[in-house]
């Protein structure tokens, strides 16, 4: 609406309003279109955002690029450590793994799920302490459905 206070207003104090100009309102039904439509995209969009594209990714066979044998310390639930299926020591557990592989300067270290906490602590203080850098052997989960 637009207000014309140019002349004095006489008798009741009332005067027709009297468009001058251009008058700027703001039409919001395209305003609400656009919106309910960003709205309406959003959640067709958002189902395949949040579960993903399902694709069929190509199986391989496990192939080994070579034949050495590698350190790998397995520690039971009961806290035992292994060195290649063999017991260990866990205070000796630097020395044999230099004794038995001179040129490793890598470990893996299998656990039990079950394996208290304090017990891998101590394996990997005792490697960090040879000066061997530990990688943590882990298994993917199956995803159900998947072959």
């Amino acid at each position: 609406m637009a207000f014309n206070f140019d002349q004095p207003t006489g008798g009741l104090g009332r005067k027709r309003f009297h468009r001058s100009g251009t008058m700027s309102e703001i039409n919001i039904v395209p305003l609400v279109d656009v919106v309910l439509v960003l709205l309406i995209i959003f959640m067709l969009t958002a189902h395949v955002m949040d579960f993903g594209l399902e694709v069929n990714v190509p199986k391989v066979r496990h192939t080994t690029s070579s034949t050495r044998e590698l350190p790998v310390i397995s520690v039971k639930k009961d806290g035992e450590s292994y060195l290649n299926e063999k017991p260990v020591n866990i205070n000796l557990l630097g020395q044999e793994v230099r004794k038995r592989f001179p040129n490793a300067t890598e470990v893996y270290l299998r656990a039990d799920k079950e394996t208290v906490f304090d017990a891998l602590a101590q394996v990997i203080n005792a490697l960090n302490e040879a000066k061997l850098k530990v990688n943590v052997v882990l298994q993917p989960e199956e995803s159900p459905g998947k072959g």
